[in-house]
């Protein structure tokens, strides 16, 4: 084995072991991030720990602050800069999946470190979507006043927030609140589906009058 053969072998070897402690250390901050263990958290960032590393699921150590409910680790992560918008095997992160979820509080947090509202789940749609079907209505209000969420966008299913609101929601008090804040921030009453089918006719088709009556109020046809 000549000289150059020896050193390359070394300098191998060398980032090898370098990478092997960073996969531990990484791992170590997922598991630190699961436990809530503040102090850990802290001195493995400082230690080189990369705070945007991801589990055998894609999740990061802040979309696992969101799924074990700790918004303080969630917070301290995102004032070391995580970043928010890496999204895991499911085509979630923390702002998608906390609006899905109903997680008031992490969707304040990760509107207020800057979320990008854009970013989209599996289903291509903003977390307007998910939180306006499923009911959310604190949250679909928080997306609303105090984000860039595009209000009309559609997703794959050829659906805006407001007629998920409508075909997915029950036609009871909380939906009708939800149509209405969409209506009151001037989103497109008149958005059809795929099939042509505008919020307005799956209202009527479905027999719910309210949604109904509060479309045609706002010129829906």
């Amino acid at each position: 084995m000549n000289v150059d053969t020896m050193l390359n072998s070394d300098e191998q070897q060398a980032t090898q072991s370098v990478n092997m402690e960073i996969r531990k250390q990484n791992q170590a901050l997922l598991e630190a991030a699961k436990q809530g263990d503040k102090n850990a958290i802290n001195q493995l960032l400082a230690d080189g720990a990369d705070i945007n590393a991801t589990d055998e699921t894609g999740r990061t150590s802040a979309l696992i602050a969101v799924h074990t409910n700790q918004l303080d680790i969630f917070n301290l992560l995102i004032e070391h800069g995580a970043n928010l918008n890496i999204r895991d095997e499911r085509l979630d992160n923390p702002l998608l999946y906390a609006s899905a979820a109903g997680k008031l509080e992490f969707v304040k947090a990760s509107i207020a470190a800057g979320a990008d509202t854009t970013v989209t789940n599996r289903f291509g749609g903003t977390a307007l979507i998910p939180a306006a079907d499923r009911g959310h209505v604190a949250i679909v209000e928080e997306l609303l006043t105090h984000s860039d969420v595009n209000i009309d966008h559609i997703n794959r299913l050829g659906w805006t927030a407001l007629l998920e609101a409508v075909i997915l929601g029950d036609g009871g008090e909380v939906h009708q609140q939800i149509v209405n804040l969409l209506i009151e921030h001037g989103a497109n009453v008149n958005l059809a589906d795929h099939d042509g089918v505008t919020p307005l006719q799956h209202a009527k088709s479905r027999g719910y009058q309210e949604m109904a009556d509060a479309l045609t109020r706002a010129g829906a046809k």
